[in-house]
C-alpha cells in the first residue's frame, strides 16, 4: 500500500465532498481509537482551519479520553469535550423507569451511546455549516458491525474502503501516538468490551477472509452469517413504489 497516494487522496477526496455538499469544513468524534484518530488526521489535513473533534464519554473509560485528548494535542486539533453520562441516565430513566446501574447494560441500552452522540455531532455540524465524517472501516461495515443511525449515521466515510489492516497502515504513516496503535480494539459501549472478543474471530482472520484468503470454516461461515443479517443496515430503507 502506498500510504502517502492513499492520504493524499483521501484528504481531496474529503474536500471535494464536503465542499460540493455545501459544507464548510468537518465535525468527527474522537474516540481514542485508531480509526478515530486516523480520521481526525485526515480532515485536520484537509481542513486546517475548519475541523473540530468532539470528546463524548458515556460512562466511558478513562483512556478513552485521555488518548483522544493525545490525538488532539499531537496534531493541533480543535476539540470540545460533552459529557453524555446524565443524557444517556435520562434517556434510559425515560424508557425504562431506571437508572443505567440498576438495570445493566444491554446491548439495546448500550446502542444508545452512539445514537446520543451521533445526535451531538449533527447539532455542531448545523452550527458551523460543517458535515459529519464517520470512521468505519471496510472490516466493519462488511459485517454490519457498526449502530444503525448511531456512528454509521454520518456523510462521508473516508476510511470505509480500508481494511482494518490498512487502518493500522495509514496510522503508521500519518506518526499516530503507538500506544493508539497498540490499544485493544473496542466499540466501548460497556467496560471491558472487546471488538475481537465480542465478534468471536480476530480482524486478522476478517481481513483474510475479505481478501479471499483461507480462514477457519467455522469462522468463514460466522462471517458469511453477519454479512447476511447485516444488508438491511448498509442500505437506504426501502421505498414502497405504488402499481402504475
Amino acid at each position: 500500500m502506498d500510504a502517502a497516494s492513499l492520504c493524499r487522496d483521501i484528504i481531496n477526496w474529503l474536500r471535494e465532498k464536503v465542499i460540493s455538499s455545501g459544507g464548510r469544513g468537518t465535525i468527527f468524534g474522537l474516540s481514542g481509537g485508531i480509526d478515530s484518530a486516523v480520521v481526525a488526521v485526515l480532515c485536520r489535513k484537509a481542513f486546517p482551519e475548519n475541523s473540530l473533534g468532539v470528546i463524548m464519554p458515556c460512562y466511558s473509560p478513562e483512556t478513552e479520553r485521555s488518548h483522544a485528548e493525545l490525538v488532539a494535542k499531537k496534531f493541533s486539533i480543535p476539540c470540545k469535550t460533552i459529557s453524555l453520562d446524565r443524557v444517556f441516565d435520562e434517556m434510559l430513566l425515560a424508557l425504562e423507569n431506571k437508572k443505567a446501574d440498576e438495570t445493566g447494560i444491554s446491548l439495546a441500552a448500550a446502542n444508545l451511546k452512539p445514537r446520543l452522540r451521533m445526535s451531538v455531532l449533527y447539532y455542531l455540524a448545523a452550527q458551523h455549516s460543517y458535515r459529519v465524517i464517520g470512521t468505519g472501516n471496510k472490516s466493519e461495515i462488511s459485517i454490519g458491525y457498526f449502530t444503525k443511525y448511531g456512528d454509521a449515521g454520518v456523510d462521508f466515510e473516508p476510511i470505509g474502503d480500508l481494511l482494518k489492516e490498512e487502518v493500522c497502515e495509514l496510522a503508521a504513516y500519518l506518526e499516530i501516538p503507538r500506544e493508539i496503535i497498540e490499544r485493544k480494539p473496542t466499540a466501548g459501549l460497556w467496560e471491558g468490551q472487546s471488538d475481537e472478543d465480542e465478534l468471536g474471530f480476530s480482524y486478522m482472520e476478517l481481513d483474510s477472509y475479505l481478501k479471499g484468503g483461507k480462514v477457519n470454516p467455522a469462522v468463514a461461515a460466522k462471517i458469511k452469517a453477519m454479512q447476511q443479517a447485516s444488508q438491511h443496515k448498509c442500505n437506504m430503507p426501502p421505498v414502497f413504489t405504488r402499481r402504475t
